[in-house]
């Protein structure tokens, strides 16, 4: 713990905050002003650890560490000029200490008690944040145990239609928004995965939807009710989980309509991360593969819903596209054209949230000798995410702020953070790590005016 606390002294700092309105490549980025209301569907591991670790941060207890917004530096112009500022020093972010919260949760503990239930985080840093997670207590959820099979709870909210339901979500948004004294508000979903849907006729246009909400239409899962409500409010939305939730055309609509920012899905952790590092290595050198079979165990919510086969058929989809989009097969057939596939979850309690993925990696090298790789990744799941959330939330706030990114509704240069990444329709999602990386640093130098960095660097011999 003293290590952890002499740490977080030399990286927490107040972010500086402009107070005018910046004008660069004919638009123009607002200052963060007041305060920043995060809403959080499903107040389980993930969102209990990104709110515990903020409070903890902001007192001096830990650092931030896997978050880009708060630690990561950008490149600007030149090697030779070395000018590497941080993030949050280069784009005005909102700081930490303007964050307030609120979420939805089938259970009635509170963020103290559920972060306990969670297990993730030592109770010691709890005890030292109890105060303000007592506080932050969960409103009652839009759920339907018919989208998430296998765990159910008490507060759950009762309408007469999905309409209704969505009526009390956008109510409640309000309530929070004047009750916190926030100025904006992003949401991100920190639910369950559901039970595996494809997009239908009533996904299509916003009068389709709201009249299939009227009518308890199957087609729309709670996630969508929640995600229908932040965007009629024009509160921005990521979707954590493989749900569809936004990756249909009434959200991009609707984010479009009401400039409210979207993106998603799935955050990228734990051996999804390890394969969007280690596949474009592979491809980048030319080296074939023939299989990958992958296995994990994780004893957390999540690892119990995902026990059903629907919502893992959800995850799987996820999971799968990949290696597909990294490796393009259709472009190297001789490399990847057959290579085989395979991934399982097997929910283990004993683990609890400190997942652990087993990859056996089977490639092939000059004159087609066989190798292989074997990768074993204890992670920590809910560790791993928080910080995703974090960095989520500040950068669909930014975007909203900047009159190049709020209207135009997907979000693609936030790919970096999702298995899954949603594009434009038609558009195939861009999944290596490192091409992601350099797409969302770009952005953030497009939208100061600043050179977009290539690697050319022939200007160097000249």
């Amino acid at each position: 713990m003293a290590k952890r606390e002499q740490r977080a002294k030399i990286q927490h700092s107040k972010t500086k905050t402009e107070t005018r309105a910046e004008s660069v490549n004919g638009g123009e980025l607002q200052p963060p002003k007041g305060k920043l209301g995060v809403m959080l569907p499903g107040m389980g591991a993930v969102a209990t650890t990104f709110v515990a670790g903020v409070e903890a941060i902001r007192k001096g207890l830990a650092a931030p560490i896997g978050s880009l917004t708060q630690m990561g530096t950008v490149r600007l112009g030149k090697r030779t000029e070395s000018r590497a500022p941080q993030v949050k020093e280069f784009v005005p972010l909102a700081g930490l200490d303007d964050l307030v919260f609120t979420g939805w949760d089938i259970f009635e503990d509170d963020m103290y008690a559920a972060a306990m239930n969670a297990g993730v985080l030592e109770r010691e840093l709890l005890k030292q944040v109890k105060p303000f997670l007592n506080s932050v207590k969960p409103r009652k959820a839009v759920f339907d145990h018919n989208y998430v099979k296998n765990i159910d709870g008490p507060n759950v909210k009762k309408g007469k239609n999905k309409m209704d339901l969505a009526e009390q979500l956008r109510s409640d948004i309000r309530d929070f928004k004047k009750t916190s004294g926030a100025t904006r508000l992003v949401t991100v979903w920190c639910g369950s995965t559901e039970v595996f849907l494809q997009p239908s006729e009533i996904h299509q246009t916003v009068k389709a939807f709201e009249k299939a909400l009227t009518q308890n239409d199957e087609n729309i899962a709670p996630s969508m009710i929640y995600a229908y409500a932040s965007l009629m409010e024009g509160v921005p939305f990521a979707n954590g989980a493989p749900n569809l939730t936004v990756d249909i055309p009434v959200m991009h609509e609707l984010s479009r309509k009401n400039n409210a920012p979207i993106c998603g899905k799935d955050f990228k952790t734990g051996q999804t991360l390890i394969k969007t590092i280690l596949a474009p290595g592979l491809k980048a050198r030319m080296i074939g593969l023939a299989g990958w079979f992958s296995t994990n165990i994780l004893g957390n919510r999540d690892g119990e819903v995902l026990d059903d086969p629907g919502s893992f058929k959800t995850k799987e989809e996820s999971k799968l596209s990949v290696l597909e989009h990294i490796l393009q097969p259709e472009l190297y057939p001789d490399l990847y054209g057959k290579f085989y596939h395979k991934v399982r979850i097997n929910y283990y309690p004993p683990r609890g949230d400190n997942k652990e993925g087993w990859d056996n990696i089977d490639i092939f090298g000059w004159l087609g000798y066989p190798m292989q790789i074997k990768v074993d990744f204890l992670c920590r799941d809910s560790i791993l995410a928080a910080p995703i959330v974090l960095d989520l939330v500040l950068f669909l706030d930014l975007a909203q702020r900047s009159t190049q990114l709020r209207g135009i509704g997907i979000q693609e240069w936030l790919s970096f953070y999702f298995k899954s990444p949603m594009t434009a329709p038609g558009l195939y999602p861009e999944h290596d790590l490192f091409i992601q990386s350099m797409k969302l640093k770009n952005t953030l130098r497009h939208l100061k005016g600043e050179e977009l960095i290539t690697h050319l660097g022939l200007e160097y011999y000249d």
